[in-house]
């Protein structure tokens, strides 16, 4: 009831209204039914533009933190996650992946649609990176079809590390649905799964016309702070050269006034 609210009612309307989101391709995100939608990820703002142009809902896994913060802020946090469309990881399983995965079956069990970025986090410069094979598991451990989507514009509406951005109109692309049916049985074959997350990859940087790179995007996050650090370091070296080199002047201009 509250996701129809804050869809339909409370935020949804503002969104429209405000940024005008165009969409592409939305007949072929299927009309019942479950289906799995794999998505670029380039902002937190992705969750709110890509199901606002769907008539169905679409449903997220999120940290169970998300919903088990206590106090006020916790019950108001639970709320609008849960009214946005989201569900916290099943914390039963052994790890954080093996929750999200048990989260998402349960979903798709329902013939519902679930969302999902297989690159497993935000790229931090535009770029689309190696998707992560949870999504091929997913695919064929519940037999569910999976659409390829993008969203481009997100991340100028709402850039990673700033409050505030710039107005743009986003664009969301759903591509046709890909059928992996003839895997049935190979869940468990790791060059199988990664041959299916490189056509779902492909099929997205298609549809985002993002540059791709091979390489997990967690990854690639650690080298940027660390190129980012080694950056700032040789800044320092320099600047603190410069200011030697300064200070020697000053000092043999001051021994030949002398």
């Amino acid at each position: 009831m509250l996701y129809w609210f804050l869809k339909s009612i409370a935020l949804g309307p503002i969104l429209r209204v405000v940024f005008r989101p165009k969409a592409y391709g939305v007949d072929n995100v299927p009309a019942e039914g479950a289906a799995i939608l794999a998505s670029n990820h380039l902002s937190y703002a992705d969750w709110l533009f890509m199901p606002l142009t769907l008539s169905r809902r679409v449903t997220f896994v999120a940290k169970a933190e998300y919903f088990t913060t206590p106090g006020i802020k916790g019950w108001f946090q639970k709320k609008f996650f849960s009214g946005a469309g989201q569900v916290p990881i099943d914390r039963s399983g052994a790890n954080a992946a093996e929750g999200a995965m048990k989260s998402a079956k349960k979903i798709l069990d329902q013939g519902e649609l679930f969302g999902i970025y297989p690159e497993g986090t935000r790229s931090h410069d535009g770029k689309l990176y190696r998707g992560k094979t949870g999504v091929a598991r997913l695919a064929l451990e519940t037999g569910a079809p999976v659409v390829p989507c993008a969203v481009v514009g997100t991340d100028v509406v709402a850039p990673t590390g700033k409050v505030f951005g710039q107005w743009t109109r986003p664009v969301v692309r759903f591509g046709p649905p890909l059928d992996f049916s003839r895997y049935e049985g190979m869940e468990n074959d790791r060059y199988i799964l990664r041959s299916i997350t490189d056509e779902i990859m492909y099929e997205i940087m298609r549809l985002s016309e993002q540059e791709y790179v091979d390489m997990y995007a967690s990854k690639a996050k650690e080298l940027a702070k660390e190129q980012a650090k080694d950056e700032a370091k040789a800044a320092a070296r320099e600047l603190a050269a410069k200011d030697a080199a300064n200070d020697a002047a000053k000092d043999t201009a001051h021994r030949q006034a002398s």
